[in-house]
């Protein structure tokens, strides 16, 4: 997913970075047909909050958008957590210093630098377990996401969900502080209108200690902040039918109701004006729709 964003033309009124918090509950599909927004998801799987800033960082170096929307999940994590995820964040970028650097940040203590720069030294023992799959895929891939949107339609109703056990410490860590003040810094340098946001997921649980840290930093940086936990009835959310793995994600009738929502709010309240009438941007999305809506069609057609 993060690879798919190179092959796009950089033209992008809004960045989403993140992770799965974003790419799974946001659809720029919808706010290019329902508001003419071009926007684009630089979401992955744990994507912890240095990896953000140096997937922004590298984004920038290919354009400057009008808002860069930024899921505050990941200020949970003060520290590396797992190689795998690691990976997913990093392997897909193209190499300059952005990557170096976020190399570095992430790795954990039992990982080489070397082993990203050639993979072959990390996974050389699985030569035995190569199928004909592994040579297939190794030219060409098919896109697996919509703009960085990963697109689920089946349900699972959220029942039952888990309150959160008690903590030690609510306090973010200094490391998760020091990422955020760079996103913000980078966005006031750039020009660029940073957003926070709380995505709707209803696990991992998001502590009201969280929360008023969060508001407090947006009001000390003069950013905007939207919880969306605090707008699921004005969105139209119902984790009955909304959500595909019982309230973690949001499934696709989720992603279009969150996105309808923002979409208003970007045009409305930070003044992002439809695009439509541009001819090749028209193209573009003309192409990526048809794309979309096969897509949803085959997967309701699996349920």
């Amino acid at each position: 997913m993060i690879a798919e964003y190179y092959d796009e033309k950089k033209d992008h009124d809004v960045i989403f970075i993140g992770d799965c918090e974003v790419y799974e509950n946001f659809t720029p599909a919808l706010l290019w047909e329902e508001y003419g927004i071009n926007s684009y998801i630089r979401g992955s799987a744990q994507q912890l909050i240095w990896q953000s800033y140096y997937l922004l960082e590298d984004t920038l170096r290919y354009e400057t958008p009008d808002v860069v929307v930024f899921n505050i999940l990941s200020m949970k994590y003060n520290e590396p957590q797992k190689e795998a995820y690691n990976r997913m964040s990093i392997d897909g970028m193209r190499w300059s210093m952005s990557k170096v650097k976020n190399i570095q940040a992430s790795m954990l203590s039992s990982e080489n630098f070397l082993d990203y720069v050639f993979p072959i030294l990390r996974y050389h023992s699985r030569i035995t377990e190569l199928t004909a799959d592994d040579f297939k895929y190794l030219f060409y891939r098919d896109k697996v996401s919509f703009n960085g949107y990963y697109m689920r339609v089946d349900v699972k109703p959220a029942l039952n969900v888990p309150e959160g056990r008690p903590l030690a410490d609510y306090r973010f860590g200094e490391t998760a502080y020091e990422y955020l003040d760079k996103i913000t810094a980078l966005c006031k340098e750039k020009g660029v209108e940073l957003i926070l946001i709380k995505a709707p997921s209803l696990y991992p649980y998001w502590y009201d200690e969280w929360e008023e840290q969060m508001e407090e930093y947006a009001k000390a940086n003069g950013l905007r902040y939207i919880n969306f936990l605090e707008l699921t009835e004005e969105c139209g959310l119902d984790f009955m039918t909304d959500t595909y793995d019982a309230g973690l994600h949001l499934n696709l009738s989720g992603a279009q109701k969150v996105t309808h929502w923002f979409g208003r709010y970007l045009a409305e309240e930070c003044g992002l004006v439809s695009r439509r009438g541009e001819e090749e941007l028209e193209r573009a999305w003309e192409e990526k729709l048809a794309s979309y809506y096969a897509e949803i069609k085959r997967q309701k057609e699996q349920e």
